[in-house]
């Protein structure tokens, strides 16, 4: 029960204070870490920051976009990358609000990591044979140690693919699985895990199928504590879906939808469908794409819609909120797309196509026993209006 203090002011009982205070953003909660020492004690402990996640998942809250993109505009010796982040308050839709750059990756100006991760509002950043882990919100970031089976003496370290963050919840951890080719000891590809928790690599048993890319990156995603990757032969004569299962790590392979197509005619993109496991089928040529977009659902697969003959679009990027999905243009622009209405929006984002990545990710205050971001390592600088909109 509420009551007054001594000075007449109305006091908020403790536990109706953290209830309000898990459903603000995390730079408010940020500011309000110098306001009661309680409060910043509370901030935290697993339950509050369990209690502020599932909160932003119930009510689309602090959703957060981020897009790696080529500028259309670029001038000189060749293009320059930038990871930006998008506005996405009312009225501002989708302007790019901030650019980020990595010094602690690049080897040069035009180099970028790639996002190969996002889980429970972390990011994992990867480029060539170094990875990180990034928690944007709370600003903290931590390098992933080298591994003992991708590092020998006296040699380069191996780069890698097929890399993965995940949630294990039975053992409340956060992991990272990675594939890459073993060129020095036996030609052989090679499956390795790290646990957040040990802050170390494993080897696991390799599996049968190996994850393919797409045309726009690796396609795979990690869902309810199962990685998923598309699977097929050089050939595009077999297809699946590959598995591993963060708890007991083992692989499984699950077989990919009957679309009734080819898939030397359409490319395959494995992504998260409002909480379940979604393919996408999209024709790789033509000035008309079609995209079919199937859910596992109970096991089995379910067609959930079809897109018929869109033009002046190449390929997915992945889905937004009400089901709206983000679409590459064949005119190097950032295109969404909704299925009900059939409207598609030029959001005014230029970039080269291949070049975009889009991801999307929702606050959270998980730490990783990182660091904090500082100009050496992650630089943060405002977009400006020329870099807005080309």
């Amino acid at each position: 029960m509420q009551g007054r203090s001594k000075h007449g002011s109305i006091e908020v009982p403790e536990t109706v204070a953290m209830d309000i205070l898990s459903k603000l953003p995390v730079n408010a909660l940020t500011r309000f870490r110098n306001v009661c020492k309680s409060w910043c004690s509370s901030f935290h402990t697993s339950h509050f920051i369990t209690q502020h996640h599932q909160n932003n998942l119930k009510n689309n809250n602090h959703f957060n976009l981020f897009l790696k993109h080529v500028p259309g505009d670029t001038h000189g010796d060749g293009p320059i990358h930038q990871f930006s982040a998008l506005s996405i308050e009312k009225g501002q839709n989708f302007l790019l609000k901030e650019n980020i750059h990595f010094p602690l990756f690049e080897k040069s100006r035009y180099a970028l990591p790639s996002v190969s991760g996002s889980c429970n509002g972390l990011l994992c950043l990867c480029f060539t044979d170094k990875a990180i882990l990034w928690n944007p919100s709370t600003r903290e970031f931590k390098t992933l140690p080298p591994s003992p089976l991708q590092n020998l003496p006296n040699l380069p370290p191996a780069p890698f693919f097929g890399l993965e963050l995940g949630f294990d919840s039975k053992t409340d951890d956060y992991k990272v699985v990675r594939f890459f080719l073993n060129c020095v000891v036996s030609w052989n590809y090679q499956v390795e895990l790290y646990s957040l928790k040990s802050d170390s690599w494993k080897g696991i048993t390799l599996p049968k199928a190996i994850p393919s890319g797409s045309s726009s990156g690796l396609s795979s995603c990690c869902i309810n504590g199962f990685w998923y990757w598309h699977a097929a032969d050089t050939g595009l004569l077999y297809s699946a879906i590959l598995s591993l299962d963060m708890a007991n790590e083992k692989f499984y392979t699950l077989p990919s939808p009957e679309f009734g197509g080819s898939f030397q005619k359409y490319a395959v993109q494995v992504l998260e469908f409002n909480g379940s496991l979604g393919v996408i089928f999209h024709s790789r040529r033509g000035i008309e794409k079609s995209f079919d977009i199937w859910v596992m659902m109970s096991g089995s697969w379910t067609k959930q819609f079809s897109v018929e003959s869109v033009s002046g679009v190449e390929w997915p990027l992945g889905f937004w909120k009400n089901g709206e999905l983000f679409l590459a243009g064949s005119n190097n622009e950032l295109l969404l797309f909704d299925p009900a209405s059939k409207e598609l929006k030029n959001l005014g984002i230029h970039a080269h196509r291949n070049a975009f990545q889009l991801i999307t990710y929702v606050e959270n205050l998980v730490p990783i026993n990182g660091q904090s971001e500082n100009e050496e390592y992650i630089i943060r600088q405002p977009a400006g209006d020329a870099s807005n909109r080309n």
